[in-house]
């Protein structure tokens, strides 16, 4: 059975997926924003093996966030699922797009990464000049996970680091009008965690209900991918370790 840390998993998307994993047997580990919603997290999954606590919207919260799933041991996989919609932008860069990165970096790495995006990217802007500024949009930074996990599977061939889209589904953020189904919206995510089918063994994808679909092509743009993980590392002060070797396979 796999072990996986799952960001923004005290509700929503990120709840649901760790409710399957841990129903399938597997090793969860949850995250939340404060205690309150900790304690909710563990009452909402019980079979999760614990929380750990971190506000993303804080850079020294999410460097103190992978340092404690470190102390945890070898996870198999992170679902970077946490992410904002209705906030300003300096709150999307930090939450969307600089704490996948960070956390990236800076966790023990693991045998599958998995990325929560959004169509949304298909409208957004790499926006590297607006990061700085922190006036980037949803869509921007959607755009930018999409970015982020091409670079790593790019980097890291040892790893599978793919980019997901939910759909529009009827949680907190999505609302209760979203047209699409529920467990589709986190099925997937899920799926790339622990499956050993071959359409889940693969690296630099993005998926829509656990088929590829089609992203922005600037994600495939090497460039732009530097231009990310150089942006990122100018606001974070952490650097993309390229070379690292990972603790062990599966």
């Amino acid at each position: 059975m796999a072990r996986i840390f799952i960001t923004g998993s005290s509700a929503g998307l990120g709840q649901l997926a760790a409710q399957w994993l841990a129903d399938q047997g597997h090793r969860v580990v949850l995250h939340a924003r404060n205690e309150q919603r900790a304690r909710d997290a563990l009452d909402d999954v019980p079979g999760a093996e614990d929380v750990l606590l971190g506000d993303l919207a804080r850079m020294e919260e999410t460097k103190q966030l992978a340092a404690d799933v470190n102390a945890m041991g070898y996870f198999d996989a992170v679902i970077h699922n946490a992410g904002v919609y209705r906030a300003s932008g300096k709150d999307i860069l930090a939450v969307n797009t600089l704490a996948p990165y960070i956390l990236t970096c800076l966790i023990q790495k693991p045998q599958r990464l998995i990325y929560l995006s959004s169509s949304s990217h298909l409208q957004g802007r790499p926006a590297l000049e607006a990061m700085r500024s922190g006036s980037i949009s949803y869509g921007d930074s959607k755009l930018h996970v999409v970015i982020l996990a091409k670079a790593v599977a790019c980097r890291w061939p040892d790893v599978y680091a793919n980019a997901v889209d939910p759909g529009w589904v009827p949680t907190k953020m999505g609302g209760p009008g979203a047209p699409d189904d529920l467990e589709k919206g986190f099925e997937t995510q899920a799926w790339l965690a622990v499956s050993t089918d071959d359409r889940a063994n693969v690296s630099g994808r993005y998926f829509h209900h656990r088929r590829e679909a089609d992203y922005h092509p600037e994600a495939d743009d090497v460039a732009r991918q530097d231009e990310l993980l150089a942006t990122c590392e100018q606001i974070t002060g952490v650097r993309f370790p390229v070379n690292r070797v990972p603790s062990r396979t599966v």
